[in-house]
């Protein structure tokens, strides 16, 4: 994070609704749709539901956290049949962590986050972040695992960040020089005269949107007042929004205008490269400004966390179900990577195979007693809606291996897609369809998504790094093609620190492409040296604390398996994106074919939408097989997407 993130906004305001909250609402922060307390309905003794009809057969495609997530929350309400189809030998999706070296589970080693790695609790300050109203506080309280603040540009959590701007002459002077932002205690705005002018004006915009949000969240009037911002700001882009006039004063007859930032072009093209709350946000210039309002704005951007993983103070894994064990067999006897519980891939790891209270055994006990319940390697290539209602499904089961792969058909009463959309379209044929089942729209909208990129360079770096008094920040930001360097400490007993060397998205990310993984890494110390070197506040170097052999290279892109890193939406698509959210509210009990994941959010980049999706999916299939829900939840407080009419 850099500017916006000093205060921890919105988190620490003190302001609550004077109007009594909805039955079953969320609390501010959260998500602006839907309001809705996630967390209340699964942590109650049961969960969601219990299933009526327990042999109702449910095929899950994907075994990323939104795959694993409901087929967990599925066999936690009594389903019986419940099927999970990943195309990989690892579950996890873009939760990926990698170790930097060979290790065991009683020395383990310092892991990289390629995909997914500073995470949103959605806690208030003051709280736990396993206290926040989300689904991820939930199950990191439930699985113990481990967390600390993401040492973040700017924020207490670092020694320093180095921000270095039109070749270190951001203020113009007349030696190049690193801008050093020291924050020790949270309070401090960033360094120089024109950076404090764009802190400023973003501050005085997500002040004024954040204390209006704040004190009608959840309430009766929030559903139209959300509507109405909507509304007023999803024609335009981010880079509209950074130009568009300040507004002094909100004015209650046009409730959903609150102005712009009214930065100048030199403002902005310095807003470009520093952010609003998690690095450079240049990348995200073009896409529709609700995307950088909803991550700044409500609580995306608060009391960011680096998890460890379900791990003991001294950074070694607690005990648990295959730890240990390199590959455990899937229901057919394939064979997928075992979990190490490290790092961000420990809740995915959970979620499969630590136990469900209710039922005495994990998902992954339940799952491989059936010869179709857990298939990895195996490639869902087509969904075809039968005659009798039912979904045939057919996939290459062992697809990595042309030789031995088999194509194999079995037939579902509702199938959750939970894939990035693109593999969708470039993997899966869908027939059969009608269109009161599958609108040209809802297809439509999944074909024109925009998926970006991103180029994540880690390597090991030694301790002495963060130990000796060097001049070089631990966090740099910068305008160069590396843009972002994290250095951070998991662990003192942990071998090595990790650096990510550069960090990039969109455009930034794609100027990489052509290279090799060791000419990108090479191309990142050497343009870090050269950062360094020039700048006369620092004379030093980097390069002597990195460990240049054991780089590791994330594309996501070119990534099979996901073909993007996020999904996310551009000026005037918003509501397309919306209607993919609704499908299953309006479409699946019709079509018996549910949406979940990352794909059919509007939160690009983050787990709890995945989480959130994956319950929505479990809560309208609960009710279109009669389960009885728990709590006295009916989905008449089940709150409804708003699209434009």
């Amino acid at each position: 994070m850099t500017i916006g993130s000093t205060h921890n906004h919105p988190a620490g305001l003190e302001i609550d609704p004077a109007l009594r909250l909805e039955p079953w609402a969320a609390r501010f922060p959260n998500p602006p749709d839907l309001c809705f307390d996630y967390r209340r309905l699964v942590e109650q003794q049961g969960g969601v539901a219990q299933a009526t009809h327990s042999t109702h057969r449910i095929c899950v495609v994907g075994g990323g956290v939104t795959g694993l997530t409901a087929a967990r929350e599925l066999l936690r309400c009594g389903f019986e049949c419940v099927t999970v189809i990943e195309q990989s030998n690892r579950i996890g999706g873009r939760h990926l962590t990698l170790a930097n070296r060979a290790s065991d589970h009683k020395t383990p080693s310092t892991p990289f986050e390629m995909g997914a790695m500073r995470m949103p609790f959605f806690n208030r300050t003051g709280e736990a972040p396993q206290e926040g109203r989300s689904l991820l506080a939930y199950y990191a309280s439930l699985f113990e695992l481990r967390l600390s603040p993401f040492p973040n540009p700017g924020t207490p959590w670092v020694n320093a960040t180095g921000i270095y701007l039109r070749n270190g002459q951001v203020d113009e002077a007349d030696d190049a020089k690193l801008l050093i932002w020291k924050n020790p205690e949270g309070v401090s705005p960033p360094p120089g005269a024109l950076l404090q002018k764009v802190f400023d004006k973003w501050q005085r915009f997500a002040q004024r949107f954040a204390a209006h949000v704040a004190s009608i969240y959840g309430t009766r009037e929030w559903e139209q007042a959300w509507s109405s911002i909507v509304e007023r700001y999803h024609r335009l882009s981010f880079r509209d929004l950074v130009n568009l006039p300040e507004l002094i004063k909100w004015d209650p007859s046009t409730p959903g205008d609150f102005g712009g930032l009214g930065m100048n072009q030199n403002e902005s093209a310095i807003f470009y490269s520093i952010g609003i709350g998690d690095g450079s946000w240049g990348a995200f210039y073009d896409v529709c400004c609700l995307y950088p309002l909803r991550t700044a704005l409500f609580g995306f951007s608060s009391h960011l966390q680096l998890v460890h993983g379900r791990v003991d103070p001294e950074g070694v894994p607690y005990a648990a179900p295959h730890l240990g064990v390199e590959h455990v067999p899937d229901s057919r006897g394939v064979l997928f990577q075992g979990p190490a519980y490290m790092g961000l891939a420990a809740l995915d790891e959970s979620l499969m195979f630590m136990n469900i209270t209710e039922r005495g055994l994990s998902p992954y006990e339940h799952l491989v007693q059936r010869e179709d319940g857990l298939l990895t390697d195996s490639a869902v290539v087509s969904l075809q809606k039968l005659e009798d209602g039912r979904i045939q499904v057919g996939y290459k089961w062992r697809h990595s291996d042309p030789e031995a792969s088999t194509l194999v058909y079995e037939d579902y009463d509702s199938v959750i897609l939970t894939t990035p959309s693109w593999l969708i379209e470039t993997n899966i044929t869908l027939a059969g369809f009608t269109q009161q089942m599958l609108p040209q729209r809802i297809i439509d909208a999944w074909k024109h998504a925009h998926w970006e990129t991103s180029c994540k360079v880690y390597a090991p770096l030694k301790k002495s790094f963060l130990d000796s008094q060097s001049s070089i920040p631990q966090i740099l930001i910068t305008d160069s093609f590396v843009h972002d360097v994290y250095a951070y400490r998991y662990n003192e007993h942990y071998a090595d620190d990790c650096i990510l060397l550069s960090y990039t998205w969109e455009d930034d990310a794609t100027k990489l492409a052509s290279f090799s993984e060791r000419e990108l890494a090479n191309k990142c110390i050497a343009e870090l040296d050269r950062i360094l070197l020039q700048c006369t506040n620092v004379g030093q170097p980097i390069s002597p604390y990195v460990d240049c052999q054991n780089v590791r290279v994330q594309r996501w892109m070119t990534d099979r398996n996901a073909l993007g890193c996020a999904k996310l939406y551009r000026a005037g698509t918003y509501y397309d994106a919306v209607s993919l959210m609704k499908y299953n509210r309006d479409l699946s009990a019709h079509s018996g074919l549910y949406l979940a994941g990352e794909s059919f959010s509007v939160d690009a980049g983050w787990t709890e939408p995945c989480l959130r999706t994956a319950l929505d999916a479990v809560i309208n299939l609960c009710e279109r097989t009669s389960a009885t829900f728990n709590g006295a939840f009916t989905l008449e407080h089940y709150p409804h997407y708003q699209v434009e009419k």
